[in-house]
């Protein structure tokens, strides 16, 4: 089994929400200073169901980021939990796309890694959540993709996938290439040894820009967007206070009703 994963370097999002700063003007979040980002929490339970797969069936596993060259450190987390090479996607002109782009630029990379038999992703990312990459890579690729799965196995050479659903679970059997989104019910991701750390501080990880990439740049970039950001902020919350009195109980009560029917929208 060819396994590729496609992972996105994210803020961690256990940060306490005083450590998070947003750009109003130009619409973006300000990294705090000294804090590594992460692997996107659905993304590292993709790299986890790889790596299950791998040991059931043999194989390789190789991780797919985009980002710059600071996700080195997210692609080398990916690494020491059991996958065997690395690719990062960086050059500005990749900067600001959306999904599309990003399925994009990523569908690309598949085609020219060329070998593949099961394509994962996380669910969604944990920082925009639209959960739309991996479905959409699916659609670029011409191939089969179930999304929310929990559960994920090859036999006689199918998937068999089990996702949620709002009254049980569906059961799908899958033939490869395909593409699987997973879900916070498949479980916990491993944490890397010691010697896992080890061997991919040791690895090289190639990073390939547009030229070397291929594919229609003019699909990726802040000029191929489909929806547009129109304004990011953090939330001011405002709270209220007005005492209601009264000689007693039943008139204030009475106060109390009114200025509720007053409040009330009509």
């Amino acid at each position: 089994m060819d396994i590729i994963v496609c992972i996105k370097p994210v803020l961690d999002p256990d940060l306490p929400p005083v450590k998070f700063r947003v750009d109003s003007e130009k619409n973006r979040v300000i990294p705090p200073e000294g804090i590594p980002m992460v692997i996107s929490p659905y993304d590292a339970l993709a790299v986890e169901a790889a790596l299950r797969i791998k040991e059931a069936k043999g194989g390789k596993v190789t991780v797919v980021t985009l980002g710059n060259p600071s996700a080195e450190g997210v692609m080398r987390k990916a690494l020491a939990m059991g996958a065997e090479e690395g690719l990062i996607l960086s050059d500005p002109a990749f900067e600001e796309s959306d999904g599309f782009g990003t399925a994009h630029l990523l569908s690309q990379a598949v085609k020219k890694i060329g070998k593949y038999d099961l394509i994962l992703c996380g669910r969604q990312a944990a920082d925009w959540d639209v959960g739309m990459v991996g479905s959409v890579i699916a659609e670029y690729l011409g191939i089969s993709v179930v999304t929310r799965a929990r559960e994920i196995g090859v036999l006689d050479g199918k998937l068999k996938v089990e996702r949620p659903v709002a009254n049980g679970f569906e059961t799908f059997e899958v033939a490869l290439p395909a593409v699987v989104t997973l879900s916070s019910e498949f479980g916990q991701a491993r944490i890397p040894s010691g010697w896992g750390i080890i061997n991919a501080a040791k690895k090289k990880i190639p990073v390939w820009d547009g030229a070397q990439l291929g594919g229609d740049l003019s699909k990726v970039g802040k000029g191929a967007v489909r929806n547009q950001l129109l304004k990011l902020y953090i939330p001011a919350y405002e709270r209220k206070c007005q005492m209601i009195e009264g000689k007693d109980a039943a008139e204030a009560a009475a106060s109390l009703a009114d200025k509720i029917t007053e409040l009330k929208p009509s």
